[in-house]
């Protein structure tokens, strides 16, 4: 087939950049509302309902970074096939890490099944708790596979320059979500009343849906998607391309749940109303932060079409915006939340104490947003260029070097406070670190012949 065209590799930098990450913010602003709206459904119902789905929050940030890790390996490679005008090395990239994802998530997500109760009792739930954190996950496990397989799929389009329609689909996705919660959570339209297993019949209902249209997109509309039946050496070669950034992404991309779960065991020593109110500030939390999540989204395959096509002077003037936007959108962020936080949480709970934790979180942690934003986009810059491993660095760095003993010693003269100082801190010291090591990186490959 001919060539694709390597849509990043020319024109004006800042205006590519705000052309492909603006229909992601309004794409992933819409898929973050799905914990939000859920939230706030689940939130009718009471703290203990809520307090489970709290419990929840690391398992499904746990198995997103998995997709989010193969998606960025898919980014990463497709990018540098179609900069270096193989198209037909993309459409067989594209291909096969949407079945690797496939038989990944199905295997993870059947063993996460299995072990509910006993996973959940070591994260700190209590017995009255395990009910109810058994209907949402046994649902929601079923529907997992069909979010990862989508993200993966979309990651393809992202390094072809299409990122609008990522963001059409997930936007029309949330909309249909947030009218079947309140449908199936609360028993309307003569719906049965599923209460908290409601939300995550809603949710796959949703992702359902959204896996058939993105495969159609992929097949019917771009091109991209070709016969998943290939050779066992030519599966292998993309497989291995795909992991080699995926792998490294993925285990960057685990470490943070896994950080957030250990957070929420500390909290969890607090009773329940601190867990809910700190579920309530980290379903805030990456909506505030969509415009990071959507420069990162793009900034992968940007440096890996430009990486490919030798446009090492595009690359620099990058990362100069990368500091300039992270920086100065991250101040207002911290200052919105710091100003609002208290009328934000107060739409999710009225209870006091659970309200107490929400806004301190979101007043102390949001100052160092600029400075994670800033983390996300060196990370995929990293991924973008074929070089995984510094990201996955910074991000084991971040928590076991940094957090941890930070969140360790701070805890003890400050309670939540101290953890939530901790996190912030942890964030500046990595963003720097992060934002260095990325500018060497450039400067090396300019310096290369």
């Amino acid at each position: 087939m001919p060539p694709m065209p390597a849509t990043m590799t020319e024109g004006s930098v800042p205006r590519q950049l705000r052309s492909l990450a603006l229909p992601m913010v309004w794409g992933l602003l819409a898929t973050m509302s799905f914990n939000v709206v859920d939230t706030f459904f689940v939130a009718q119902l009471g703290n203990t309902p809520l307090a489970a789905m709290s419990f929840t929050f690391p398992v499904v940030m746990l198995l997103t970074s998995m997709g989010i890790g193969l998606g960025a390996g898919t980014s990463s490679a497709v990018a540098r096939g179609v900069g270096a005008g193989d198209s037909g090395r993309a459409q067989r990239l594209a291909t096969d890490a949407v079945t690797l994802t496939l038989l990944l998530s199905v295997t993870v997500c059947l063993l996460g099944w299995l072990t509910i109760d006993p996973l959940f009792t070591l994260l700190g739930a209590s017995a009255e708790l395990l009910p109810l954190i058994h209907q949402y996950m046994s649902v929601w496990y079923i529907s997992a596979p069909c979010l990862l397989v989508p993200m993966v799929a979309l990651a393809s389009l992202r390094a072809m320059g299409l990122s609008q329609i990522q963001g059409i689909l997930m936007g029309g996705a949330a909309l249909f979500n947030a009218a079947l919660d309140p449908i199936l959570i609360f028993g309307l339209l003569g719906a049965p009343e599923l209460g908290l297993a409601g939300a995550a019949w809603a949710t796959l209902v949703t992702r359902s849906i959204t896996l058939l249209l993105a495969l159609y997109i992929l097949r019917a509309r771009v091109g991209l998607l070709v016969s998943p039946f290939a050779p066992w050496t030519r599966l292998l070669s993309s497989w291995r391309a795909v992991v080699h950034v995926g792998v490294p992404a993925m285990a960057a991309n685990m470490i943070i749940p896994l950080a957030s779960a250990i957070v929420v065991m500390m909290v969890a020593r607090y009773g329940n109303d601190a867990v809910a109110g700190l579920g309530i500030a980290v379903r805030v939390e990456p909506v505030a932060l969509i415009a990071f999540y959507a420069l990162s989204g793009v900034i992968g395959p940007f440096f890996g079409q430009n990486h490919a096509a030798g446009k090492t002077a595009r690359l620099a003037e990058a990362q100069r915006l990368l500091l300039l936007f992270c920086i100065g959108f991250g101040v207002l962020l911290a200052v919105f939340l710091l100003v609002f936080g208290s009328l934000i949480t107060g739409m999710f709970t009225d209870h006091p104490d659970v309200a107490a934790v929400a806004v301190r979180y979101l007043a102390i942690v949001p100052i160092s947003y600029g400075a994670y934003g800033l983390v996300m986009s060196c990370n995929a810059a990293f991924n973008g260029l074929g070089t995984p491993w510094p990201a996955m660095l910074l991000s084991l760095c971040r928590v076991l070097l940094l957090f941890l003993p930070l969140a360790g010693v701070l805890q003890f003269f400050w309670g939540l406070n101290g953890l939530f100082i901790a996190t912030a801190t942890t964030n500046v010291v990595v963003g720097a670190w992060a934002w260095r090591w990325l500018r060497r990186q450039l400067q090396q490959e300019t310096a290369s012949p």
